[in-house]
């Protein structure tokens, strides 16, 4: 027989109908509001079934263990360092593996930003009726979960439902990021490409050698490039080489020549013209703007 809760050790918190209505009219909590949160360890025998759904999103973050989730778009396992969103709406099933309960974190969010989230996650996590998405940084994630739940737990004045709301939007930045940019294996070449070109803002760079240089193909490495960052390579890497054009302009007295050259531009006048289609001015304007804010 599966159980909703009571597990050695669990924290939950919900909040009444009444806080929940009166926080969700104005204000960040109308955008992304935490309604309900715990942590269920080794959560042996657990499960819930929702034959409509639930009213908000549910995201539960597996840190040991094993879980399922059926719905309507068939049966989905949730493993260690794995994200499982259910949006609000769909019915679904889920439980602890049998063999090896899983040990969750989990909320359930309401509001604008938390259905901004579902079709943003929908994009890059497939066209099943949930998404289970490999969790990169599970410690970093967890301790957003468990801020969450701290903030619950501390009270239901509205400071505390804002900083509720505040490590929330981390979570789900976090999944979604993890999302678009794929399991860690498969976006390692870009990560590591991405690296390479912030320590070599001065190299020349082709996107083909770029390509070789971490084994795939020029077709292949664009393709997985565009995804992780939604951009191509050159674009990619003007906007680093502008970002720290910036702030030489900023922190030092250099000319403008040898600024751009330790970007990558030998011709300053390329240089310019790249700075100003990116920042929408000369680099000696921005420099001057700089100075004048500070008087």
């Amino acid at each position: 027989m599966r159980i909703r809760d009571g597990f050695p050790g669990q924290r939950l918190r919900v909040l009444p109908a009444t806080v929940v209505r009166a926080v969700s009219d104005a204000g960040p909590t109308s955008r992304l509001m935490v309604t309900d949160a715990g942590y269920f360890p080794h959560a042996a025998n657990h499960g819930r079934v929702r034959r409509r759904g639930a009213i908000g999103t549910i995201v539960i973050v597996s840190a040991a263990g094993r879980g399922w989730c059926r719905t309507p778009g068939g049966l989905h396992r949730i493993g260690a360092a794995e994200a499982l969103v259910i949006p609000a709406g769909v019915p679904h099933e889920y439980w602890a593996d049998d063999d090896a309960p899983w040990t969750i974190w989990w909320m359930h969010v309401r509001g604008h930003d938390a259905g901004e989230f579902e079709r943003d996650l929908a994009r890059h996590a497939g066209p099943d009726d949930v998404a289970v998405v490999e969790v990169h940084d599970l410690v970093r994630v967890v301790a957003d979960l468990e801020r969450v739940v701290d903030a619950l737990e501390a009270d239901e004045t509205y400071p505390s439902l804002l900083r509720c709301a505040g490590a929330a939007w981390s979570v789900l930045a976090q999944i979604g990021a993890d999302a678009a940019a794929g399991s860690p294996s498969r976006g390692e070449p870009v990560r590591a490409a991405q690296e390479y070109l912030r320590t070599h803002l001065d190299a020349v760079i082709e996107v083909a050698a770029l390509a070789r240089r971490f084994g795939l193909s020029t077709s292949h490495f664009s393709a997985r490039f565009r995804a992780a960052t939604g951009g191509g390579v050159v674009e990619y890497l003007k906007r680093l080489r502008m970002a720290r054009a910036c702030e030489l302009l900023i922190t030092t007295e250099l000319p403008i020549a040898d600024i751009a050259r330790s970007v990558g531009y030998p011709d300053p006048f390329y240089f310019s013209r790249q700075f100003r289609s990116v920042h929408s001015c000369s680099p000696s304007d921005f420099r001057r703007g700089i100075h004048e804010r500070e008087r």
